[in-house]
């Protein structure tokens, strides 16, 4: 049997091999064809959002494809963009809607968001990533989860950020043996344990970050031995910053609203 490391090895030590293989995969072509050619000449918020096919490449593409339901929730995300402190986005734990923004930042350049080449090339880039991700996933859910921590440990800047995102939170909770139930203590004092075990400017250098997954892949095999886990858990729970019944009531606002 592969252990989980080397799956995860395997992938990331030929990344641009791995990402070209799922970019040459017959549905992953086709939804990135359609991307390419419409989004250019997309100018509002409303083409976007009008636009299923566009509209779920774009969320899936930021790992958000959960929340393709949500549409005035991703509405008032778009609109009030991220250059206030103040925006929706940014006060938001989960940082994949501040992402999406970024790509596709109507609030900031209006009808020329769409010629960037972070709403362009950079879009499809992470949607075959994150297609990757989905896939390896589907053999083994610590491979996925250690393929997600790898690309977003060099913007972790501390304990509270890795709580903010429950697959990193898994990761970390994994490779550090913290039982399940510490997830509903006081998270302050988590992420205050992360810091004083975890130095936190580690996550830089790839060498320790591959150190710091090999620990994490040898737990995972050990904590999960049977088919009893739920693999995506980590992945399809609300992120802590918002709860379901806010996320309901904003779906609920009227089009264009705040």
């Amino acid at each position: 049997m592969i252990t989980t490391y080397t799956s995860y090895t395997m992938i990331s030590r030929d990344l641009p091999k791995s990402l070209a293989r799922v970019a040459e995969k017959p549905d992953v072509a086709r939804e990135t064809e359609y991307y390419l050619s419409k989004i250019g000449s997309i100018k509002t918020i409303d083409d976007f959002m009008a636009d299923t096919r566009l509209y779920n490449y774009a969320l899936k593409a930021h790992g958000l494809e959960d929340m393709a339901y949500a549409k005035a929730f991703i509405r008032k995300v778009l609109t009030e963009g991220v250059d206030d402190d103040a925006d929706f986005a940014n006060k938001l734990s989960d940082p994949r809607y501040k992402s999406l923004v970024e790509s596709l930042n109507f609030a900031a350049f209006g009808a020329a968001a769409t010629s960037f080449d972070k709403a362009q090339k950079a879009v499809v880039e992470k949607f075959q990533r994150q297609t990757l991700e989905e896939e390896a996933g589907a053999e083994n859910m610590g491979v996925r989860l250690a393929l997600y921590f790898e690309r977003t440990a060099p913007t972790i800047k501390s304990g509270m950020e890795i709580l903010a995102d429950d697959a990193l939170a898994e990761v970390v909770r994994t490779a550090l043996g913290m039982p399940s139930e510490i997830a509903g203590a006081d998270i302050d004092r988590q992420a205050k344990y992360i810091e004083e075990v975890v130095n936190i400017p580690d996550f830089q250098d790839p060498k320790k970050v591959a150190k710091f997954l090999e620990r994490f892949a040898a737990m995972w095999e050990m904590n999960n031995p049977s088919d009893n886990y739920d693999p995506l858990a980590a992945f399809n729970a609300p992120s802590n910053g918002i709860s379901t019944d806010l996320l309901i009531s904003i779906n609920k606002l009227k089009l264009g609203g705040k």
